[in-house]
Order: C-alpha cells, then sequence, then structure tokens
C-alpha cells in the first residue's frame, strides 16, 4: 500500500504519492475516459488529487465524477486568477476564486488552496494573503498554502501566513534543497508537496514539445547527469528520489494512464532509494546545477 503521512500540522493525512489532475483535464480528453481516470487514481490508494483553475475541465470534472468519493479526497486546488468579473491577483479574486471552485468541485470545503505561482511583491502587497487567509478562517478551506519557486517560496515558508508549500522537488530539480527551503518548511510545521517530480521524464525517446522551456531544461540536465543509477529504472529513481526527502509529504505525478500511475506507486512503496545513492544524486545536484533555478 501507498504509505499516508501527515500533512504538517494540518490533522490531515496524505498518500506519500499523489495525483497531479491537469491531464485529467484535457479537453480532449473523452469525459468518460476522465472518469474511469480518476476513479482509478483513487482505487490504487491514492488520496491527494490536486488541481487547478487553470487545468482546463479538471475542477468540473472532480466535481461530477467524484463527489460520491469526496471523504476518500484530500483535495487541492490553485487559485488567484481567471475569476469572471475580477481583476487577477487581488482580494476580491481570491474569496471569489474558492466560492467558484466550492461550487465547480461541488464541496463544503477545499482541504488544500493554493496561491498559484504569484510573484513575490503580490505576496508582500497583503491583500491577497489576507483574502486567502480569511478563506480559511471562515471554514472554506482548511489549509493556506503557496506553490511557486525562489524567493516567493522562501517568503512564504518565513511568513507564517501558510499551511503548507508546494515546490519542484526532483534529482533534476533540487533548488528548493539546496537552499534549505523544504527543511525550513518542516521545521514550521507545513505540509510540503512535491510537485515535477518526475521532471517531465527526460528519459524518454522524443523531443520535448518546443514551447515547453521547463521540459526542454529537463532534458539537458538529465544529458548532464553521471550517476550511476544502481541498475534501478529511471521512474524509480525518480519518484523515490522526491517522496522520500525529508519534509516531504507527497509527491504528485500526472498521467492519463492509471497503468502509469501503478508503476509510479509501485515504486513508492518499495520505500527510500539506497543511502548511498541520494548521496551522490545530491552531490551530483551541488556540483552540476548550483545555479539552476526551480522549474515552475
Amino acid at each position: 500500500m501507498i504509505p499516508l503521512r501527515p500533512f504538517g500540522g494540518s490533522g490531515l493525512r496524505v498518500s506519500a504519492l499523489g495525483y497531479g489532475a491537469a491531464v485529467a483535464g484535457d479537453p480532449a480528453l473523452d469525459d468518460d475516459a476522465a472518469g474511469r481516470l480518476l476513479h482509478g487514481v483513487l482505487d490504487l490508494g491514492v488520496t491527494l488529487v490536486d488541481t487547478a483553475r487553470s487545468y482546463g475541465l479538471s475542477e468540473e470534472r472532480i466535481g461530477r465524477h467524484l463527489a460520491a468519493r469526496r471523504r476518500e479526497i484530500v483535495l487541492s486546488t490553485k487559485v488567484g486568477y481567471g475569476v469572471p468579473g475580477f481583476e487577477d491577483w487581488t482580494g476580491p479574486c481570491i474569496g471569489a476564486g474558492i466560492d467558484l471552485a466550492l461550487r465547480v468541485m461541488r464541496t463544503d470545503v477545499i482541504d488544500v488552496a493554493h496561491l498559484h505561482s504569484c510573484p513575490i511583491e503580490t505576496l508582500r502587497r497583503g491583500d491577497v494573503v489576507g483574502a486567502l487567509v480569511a478563506a480559511r478562517d471562515a471554514g472554506k478551506i482548511r489549509v493556506a498554502a503557496y506553490s511557486g519557486e525562489g524567493e516567493a517560496l522562501a517568503w512564504a515558508v518565513a511568513s507564517g501566513a501558510f499551511g503548507s508549500v508546494q515546490c519542484s522537488v526532483s534529482l533534476l530539480d533540487q533548488a528548493s534543497l539546496r537552499d534549505g527551503v523544504l527543511e525550513r518548511a518542516a521545521a514550521r510545521g507545513m505540509g510540503v508537496i512535491a510537485k515535477r517530480p518526475l521532471a517531465n521524464a527526460p528519459w524518454r525517446d522524443g523531443a520535448p514539445p518546443a514551447d515547453d522551456e521547463a521540459a526542454r531544461g529537463y532534458r539537458e540536465r538529465w544529458a548532464a547527469l553521471d550517476v550511476d543509477r544502481r541498475g534501478l529504472p529511471p521512474l524509480d529513481v525518480a519518484i523515490r528520489f522526491a517522496a522520500f526527502q525529508p519534509g516531504v509529504s507527497a509527491a504528485i505525478v500526472g498521467s492519463r494512464s492509471v497503468a502509469h500511475l501503478r508503476a509510479a506507486a509501485s515504486a513508492v512503496e518499495a520505500g527510500p532509494l539506497p543511502p548511498d545513492l541520494v548521496e551522490a544524486l545530491r552531490a551530483w545536484f551541488s556540483r552540476r546545477g548550483a545555479d539552476w533555478p526551480g522549474k515552475i
């Protein structure tokens, strides 16, 4: 079984492997197929489902297909933009976005609501963070969270306003480990969601999309990796590296293939990587990636 972990000090518990539901919102995916995919995710023992306002039909489909299984899910979404009639990245937009997400996902409360990669200037302004905290205090959300990288992520961890963060964590993206952000988040009792743990799977055949800067960057980093993987498949090394970093509550993987998610679940169930392999991967990044930023 996929292990369950405390989500910081929130009182929630999450599966160590979570589901990034962007692909479930792809309009090109048949709605019935999306429903089977979402149910298949939960049937694997995955309890954390992470979505966003910008993920196409994702929130709508989660509400339509998983409302009857709401008690099985720790439901995470992201807000800050795209609400008709409201200016992006304002306090009223946050409040209206949470109300809209509650309706669309057919739930009385959102477990984790993130400010979605807004810049540090917006965080410092105060009204957006204040609106998110007000929604928490009103019982509309359980955990006020931030999703992002770099200086803004560090600010969010230090601010005391948030109960969790989401950031890139992978063997090819260790900025949050290098900079001590996850260590500080854990010390504050925050939940941590590791996104992009597979780093867009750069070991796959074929060139990454020309318009996907992150995927192209990860392909370049993968080509520079010179650590012996001890014969382990790339997916196993990647997901186990991310999911078992100190402070990580869950690592989220997005796929439209339940078989692919089952393979990721099996890797997590195998437990942490050998300590010497983790040390080698950390040393390689320290040596080669000293100036590599986290990928949003």
